[in-house]
């Protein structure tokens, strides 16, 4: 019984880390169409961030969140505002130019602060592990899973019950109209890239007590995001909660018999055979044509 609780436990912290990464990048994708390859960076940063505050300021994780979501936000809104917006509706430039920036904000940290790995040290509060049904896990990763739920919660009822919500659903089932009735789509598209780059930030923050902390650490969760993406639907919000939970779950089931790796390896196999017979992925929004 422990074993399986044990196992349960660990695909859900593996699922909850996946959609802190994915939640962003699905928000992103999902109202503006720009596939966003610079999102892993904005993990990346908002990493460095955490580490910056805590190093230099002696801000522990906690209390930085906040500033941790404004810094990368306000990075979203500038390079939404410097790049993106001269490039909606041209998809190869958009992938060029945010793999462009990408790159440039890899190099911009090596020079700033090195390629050295950094630290992130864990909240002491919740570097104890806690006994569940005979299973022990970490009590960080129980917080990760459930602030990640929070998160989701939030980006729901914005989503689904709120003034710029309504907007949101309108512009992403067709802008053109959406303007004609007056819905300023420059601003709405602008308010959402900030606001997926600051949840990449926080993902980023979340997971750097975990992780070490490099320039590079982003090429790997902007992989595992696009995974979760393409799975659950580009423009489903729920998709890319239910894909998390099918991935973090069969991830730790692979990785229990074999490793992490050849685990990883496997997923994006069955990734590839699933688009093959269902490129829509496996959850679809309704949209009026």
């Amino acid at each position: 019984m422990d074993i399986i609780v044990s196992q349960l436990m660990t695909g859900l912290s593996i699922a909850s880390i996946l959609m802190l990464v994915a939640l962003g990048l699905a928000i992103i994708y999902g109202v503006t169409g720009v596939i966003n390859l610079a999102h892993g960076e904005f993990v990346m940063l908002g990493a460095y961030v955490a580490w910056a505050l805590q190093t230099e300021f002696g801000m522990g994780l906690l209390a930085s969140l906040v500033p941790i979501f404004l810094i990368m936000a306000l990075v979203g809104w500038l390079v939404e505002v410097l790049v993106i917006s001269r490039l909606y509706d041209r998809l190869l430039d958009t992938i060029l130019a945010t793999w462009g920036i990408g790159v440039m904000a890899q190099q911009a940290v090596r020079l700033v602060v090195g390629g050295e790995l950094r630290y992130v040290q864990m909240p002491e509060s919740l570097s104890k592990s806690v006994t569940i049904l005979g299973a022990t896990d970490s009590a960080y990763r129980l917080f990760i899973l459930f602030v990640a739920l929070a998160l989701f919660g939030l980006t729901w009822v914005i989503y689904r019950y709120t003034n710029f919500g309504l907007k949101l659903r309108a512009i992403t089932q067709n802008r053109a109209i959406a303007s004609s009735f007056g819905i300023n789509t420059a601003r709405i598209y602008r308010l959402t890239f900030a606001y997926g780059a600051g949840m990449a930030g926080l993902a980023g923050a979340l997971v750097s007590p975990l992780k070490s902390v490099s320039p590079e650490m982003g090429t790997t969760y902007v992989v595992d995001a696009f995974m979760v993406v393409v799975l659950g639907g580009t423009q489903s919000l729920m998709g890319t909660l239910a894909s998390s939970g099918i991935l973090g779950e069969l991830s730790g089931y692979l990785a229990f018999y074999s490793n992490d790796t050849i685990a990883k390896a496997l997923v994006l196999v069955a990734i590839v055979a699933l688009i093959r017979f269902r490129p829509q992925g496996l959850f679809t929004a309704r949209a009026r044509t």
